[in-house]
């Protein structure tokens, strides 16, 4: 069983920045790719940002390139998004995701109980 436990969500003002955290626990964590998505109420579950289970490969949706960056700590588990040059429309639930094996093949399938992200104008 993997347990994900985002933090680090707030209330920020536009041109701001905040850093969330996904602590992960459980068995073979090291070795999962992990990712962010975060959701909007009445809209669909958006991908934001992957990275390799040894940090090596990323991937990122275009609408954040430039201000969000990822990053992970493989001795404490955990993974980092650093966000930059914060908008009123990035306010919304972040959650943190982890699958087994590669980046860039399967679904996720491990996720948190979500953080909340308001950026205000």
């Amino acid at each position: 069983q993997v347990q994900l436990v985002e933090s680090g969500g707030g209330l920020v003002q536009a041109g701001g920045s905040l850093r969330l955290s996904c602590a992960a626990s459980g068995r073979t964590v090291s070795r999962y790719a992990m990712g962010w998505f975060r959701q909007v109420p009445g809209k669909e579950r958006e991908f934001l940002v992957g990275i390799s289970w040894n940090g090596v490969r990323t991937n990122m949706t275009d609408s954040v390139k430039g201000r969000f960056g990822v990053s992970r700590d493989s001795a404490k588990s955990t993974v980092y998004l650093q966000m930059n040059s914060l908008k009123p429309e990035d306010t919304a639930i972040y959650y943190c995701t982890a699958k087994p094996g590669l980046l860039t093949i399967g679904s996720w399938v491990h996720w948190g109980q979500g953080t909340q992200v308001t950026v205000s104008s």
